[in-house]
């Protein structure tokens, strides 16, 4: 395996430490991912250069002129706080010639805007709930087709922003209220789409052509009271005493059949190609019990630290975090950007 030297982009303030030794669960959440990635980095015998940026370009450009990269492994999701931007920072590698790993600025630009990846899903005859988007500052007039009950959330941010159980809403007076809640609480559109029962599933795939698909992964709620929806909320994903009070954790989803599986499967790489992704992305359904599956939407950049939904899934899958990790590098180096054909 050639030695690589390895420019990492974090959010300033996340460069890890180069141990955890003296830091506590809640210091070390901040940069887990990174500190992860960059240790297994390392460990590959790969030269690291990890490099914090929030709102200024001139330090990557520095780092790529005088350090010279092989790769830049991308961690950054989001540029001057904004999480949309994180395709400009891609397009600002590719505008350098420099490879990246993770997905290229298209397929992020396209499925970072909910309602824009929606609108393509929905060409595509790829099921996803009906939905609707209510702009700033514009009336909130619910249409006929959207039936209650519905989900509210913001159409841009990621990580559950703004989710909670009041999320789920049964009367235009809820809707009313819940829509101006998510325009002043994350300052960007609303996305109003059908609430979907059902079960809570991710899956994880990889590849720029050529695509692997992991095994579907599952969020469980083993003692949430009876009358609370199933559904990843702000609390859900992150909070940990929530999570042990309520039994929640992610696993292998259990009792689909293999004829299930495989059309989980296509259903996911339909919806990797339809947004024209690469590298790797993670996959959000919703599955009824009457086997009925509903992409509620594409992540392009998402987690990756060890021990996550999507490590997990590719350990299980026999591809261990190292080999994970050198694999996301090797596509990198693969994909052919606009200025290498």
């Amino acid at each position: 395996m050639k030695r690589l030297r390895v420019l990492v982009l974090v959010r300033e303030g996340n460069v890890p430490p180069k141990t955890l030794e003296g830091y506590t669960d809640q210091q070390i959440d901040q940069w887990k991912a990174e500190y992860d990635v960059i240790a297994t980095l390392e460990n590959l015998g790969h030269q690291v250069l990890p490099l914090g940026v929030y709102n200024d370009l001139s330090p990557i450009r520095k780092a790529l002129l005088e350090w010279k990269p092989d790769i830049t492994f991308m961690l950054l999701e989001e540029f001057h706080g904004v999480v949309t931007y994180d395709h400009a920072i891609i397009s600002y590698l590719e505008l350098m010639q420099q490879a990246y790993t993770g997905c290229n600025p298209r397929g992020l630009l396209l499925s970072k805007d909910k309602a824009l990846s929606k609108k393509i899903l929905s060409y595509h005859r790829i099921p996803t709930p009906k939905f609707s988007v209510f702009p700033i500052g514009k009336k909130i007039r619910r249409q006929k087709s959207l039936q209650f009950p519905l989900f509210v959330k913001s159409a841009v941010e990621d990580a559950s922003l703004g989710i909670s159980q009041a999320s789920i809403v049964r009367s235009d007076e809820e809707l009313h209220d819940r829509i101006l809640f998510i325009h002043e609480h994350t300052q960007s559109d609303a996305i109003v789409e059908q609430y979907i029962e059902g079960r809570e599933l991710y899956i994880g795939v990889m590849g720029n052509e050529r695509l692997q698909v992991f095994p579907p992964w599952e969020m469980l709620f083993q003692n949430m009271p009876d009358h609370v929806a199933r559904i990843a909320t702000r609390s859900v994903k992150w909070n940990k005493k929530y999570q042990e009070r309520h039994g929640i954790s992610t696993c292998e989803a259990k009792d689909l059949s293999d004829k299930e599986i495989e059309v989980l499967s296509r259903l996911c790489k339909r919806t990797y190609r339809a947004l024209n992704l690469s590298g790797y992305a993670r996959m959000d359904l919703r599955y009824t019990s009457e086997g009925s599956a509903h992409l509620i939407e594409a992540n392009a950049n998402p987690n990756i630290e060890f021990g996550e939904d999507f490590s997990e899934s590719a350990e299980h899958s026999g591809i261990p975090y190292p080999d994970l990790i050198q694999r996301i590098l090797n596509l990198g180096l693969r994909y052919k950007a606009p200025w290498q054909q």
